[in-house]
């Protein structure tokens, strides 16, 4: 496992309410929707980066304004269709 040191200004974990280990994992966590939302990881890397269960992870999408489900209004069409 890759292990990365972010540097911070020690007002940023004051300014969120949060100690230094519930900032990293905010961190983690924002960083993995930022990915999955541009299409750079699938839902299952991006949960193993966030360090939850993918369930959990799909879950906090809707949190982020990140929609779960990425369909075209094509795929969507077809899929009504077919239903």
């Amino acid at each position: 496992m890759y292990q990365i040191t972010l540097s911070l200004p020690e007002e940023t974990p004051l300014a969120l309410h949060l100690s230094p280990e519930q900032l990293a994992q905010e961190i983690s966590l924002a960083a993995a929707i930022k990915l999955y939302e541009l299409e750079k990881l699938s839902s299952g890397a991006a949960a193993n980066l966030a360090g939850i269960p993918r369930v959990v992870f799909l879950s906090k999408l809707a949190d982020y304004g990140v929609d779960t489900f990425r369909l075209e209004e094509a795929e969507l069409i077809s899929d009504m269709v077919n239903a």
